[in-house]
């Protein structure tokens, strides 16, 4: 006797469910036969869906016929409450930073494919360099990509790439941009001249979630303040991206920067 509960059932929604689970549960993804094989389905009733998904950028081909999941849905679920939360968080922090530093601030992260500004705050004076919320910036040549990168593991890393710029920005940048990375999470922030502006330095540090990985850059586009003495150095002002990311990855459930307690 069919139930209600058969009655209202969506096979191929199940199918493609189904597939999302299990690919997030292996390392290094699965070949169709072997993504049929575990489900206990045809390789008919999975290469539609499959195709679909691969076309809708939930799952990517790596390794010439092996299948993995991209980060797409992570990339959803930044976009959803957390992220609220965590703009939340961070407007008073920023707002306390820009404040100290003289500097515009703004907070990004990784969606879908691009680093994205989900908050920013002005300047306190009539100088600074603000990127408007919303704008979509490079992960390669941006102080906040190259944090938002650092902060991932290799795997997870490539698959940024790929769905930043298609399957060859991985070996676009080349082994030595994977060590500049790592030197970046060694040392805990980047400093680098800005590739789109002159004279702009980008000053970035990571919000770190309690697994250690990056949930947004904090970034200051930093400009010389050549009118304002009192205005922190640009190291001073380093020190202090970093002490306002600590405290807003304690926020977030991160354990960065706090101390041990006893035994």
């Amino acid at each position: 006797m069919e139930t209600s509960k058969d009655r209202y059932r969506a096979p191929a929604l199940d199918k493609g469910l189904d597939m999302l689970e299990l690919l997030a549960g292996v390392d290094g993804g699965l070949t169709q036969a072997e993504i049929a094989k575990r489900l206990g389905r045809s390789h008919n009733e999975l290469y539609r869906m499959l195709d679909t998904l691969v076309r809708r950028g939930y799952v990517a081909r790596i390794d010439g016929d092996r299948y993995a999941l991209t980060l797409k849905l992570f990339g959803l679920a930044q976009l959803h409450i957390p992220v609220r939360r965590l703009v939340s968080y961070a407007t008073p922090l920023m707002r306390e930073l820009a404040a100290t530093t003289h500097q515009a601030t703004q907070l990004v992260v990784f969606d879908r494919g691009s680093a994205v500004v989900i908050a920013q705050q002005e300047a306190p004076s009539y100088w600074g360099i603000s990127i408007r919320v919303g704008s979509h910036v490079s992960l390669i040549d941006t102080g906040s990509g190259h944090v938002l990168l650092a902060f991932r593991p290799q795997d997870e890393r490539l698959m940024m790439l790929a769905e930043s710029g298609g399957d060859g920005a991985a070996q676009d940048v080349g082994p030595d941009f994977f060590a500049e990375l790592d030197q970046i999470r060694d040392r805990g922030y980047e400093m680098m001249p800005s590739a789109q502006t002159a004279g702009v330095f980008n000053l970035s540090a990571p919000v770190l979630g309690p697994d250690g990985k990056a949930l947004a850059a904090l970034t200051v586009p930093y400009i010389h303040l050549v009118n304002d003495p009192a205005a922190p150095d640009i190291a001073r002002t380093v020190k202090l991206i970093q002490e306002t990311a600590e405290r807003l990855s304690r926020l977030a459930g991160s354990d960065v920067g706090k101390e041990p307690q006893d035994a």
